[in-house]
């Protein structure tokens, strides 16, 4: 496994390129058995696509304990609770690149897969791997999920916007989550975890937000993507109501020291110019009880 021009960018302006060189090895192209093992039991997976417009897009895909299911070393069938209308599927239908987010909140994991994805006429995925590692605990909120509630799904309702509506603000100040989407032409896409202390995403207006850039893994897969690209895609979830926020835009890094000064903890920031907002209310099937934020969270 290599790093492309925009991830060696980053690395070097962040100085940690001897570092990321040696995590490197981390990466490969196989589902080795603790990642087997790990993906028996997990519900929810946050998926990277592009439209054919270029936009980039994160999405919400939940389902059963087996709704993710390891075929080979290099292949995942992904059998998800989808919407009726849902934009992914629509997105595979023009590119074929994939990247995938695993993550197990009361556990504290998250896996990362990404890969050309194969899309069934029964809604079932199939994603043949290019990139498989997993991710540090850092900054995941501790949850769990209460299934009991699967069953009293209301019916879907979503609604599009091009800025951010005073309820939409609301939600992303007091969001301690979200999930990033980006995507390299060449190397495809990619889904990573954003956490931090309530407040921690800042709403600058209807069209734009700022959030800070905590330690990490430093190998920069999001923001060297963005480095070559900055199209992407932000996924905020309500865990209590099962809604979701979709936006769509473009982000840069922000290196200046007199604004990172303004946010606790923070080595970079990023200034995300919204160009679409998709707002799913009743989107996922599950809920999750709130346990305890990350104790790694910058305050």
């Amino acid at each position: 496994m290599t790093f492309h021009s925009g991830e060696i960018a980053i690395q070097n302006k962040a100085g940690v390129r001897e570092e990321a060189q040696r995590l490197c090895q981390t990466i490969g192209n196989l589902i080795k058995p603790a990642a087997q093992e790990f993906l028996k039991n997990q519900q929810l997976a946050v998926a990277s696509t592009v439209n054919a417009k270029g936009r980039v897009w994160a999405s919400l895909l939940t389902g059963d304990s087996s709704f993710v299911r390891v075929l080979s070393e290099q292949t995942i069938e992904i059998h998800p609770t989808f919407l009726t209308r849902d934009l992914l599927t629509q997105n595979l239908a023009s590119h074929n690149t994939i990247g995938l987010l695993v993550i197990d909140f009361a556990n504290r994991r998250r896996l990362r897969l990404n890969g050309k994805a194969t899309l069934q006429s029964d809604g079932k995925i199939y994603v043949e791997l290019k990139q498989v590692f997993f991710n540090c605990p850092k900054y995941i909120q501790l949850r769990h999920i209460e299934t009991k509630l699967a069953e009293s799904l209301k019916q879907p309702e979503i609604l599009t916007r091009d800025v951010l509506s005073q309820t939409d603000e609301s939600w992303i100040t007091q969001a301690d989550t979200f999930f990033i989407a980006s995507y390299h032409p060449e190397f495809g896409n990619d889904a990573s975890h954003r956490g931090g202390c309530p407040g921690f995403v800042r709403v600058i207006n209807s069209h734009k937000l700022l959030f800070p850039d905590y330690a990490g893994n430093n190998m920069f897969q999001t923001f060297g993507n963005l480095q070559v690209n900055p199209h992407a895609g932000l996924l905020f979830v309500n865990f209590e109501s099962g809604h979701t926020l979709q936006l769509t835009g473009q982000a840069k890094v922000i290196w200046d020291a007199e604004k990172l000064s303004e946010f606790a903890g923070a080595k970079r920031l990023v200034e995300f110019e919204i160009e679409q907002v998709l707002e799913s209310r009743n989107a996922c099937p599950f809920r999750w009880k709130f346990g305890e934020y990350s104790p790694v969270n910058p305050s």
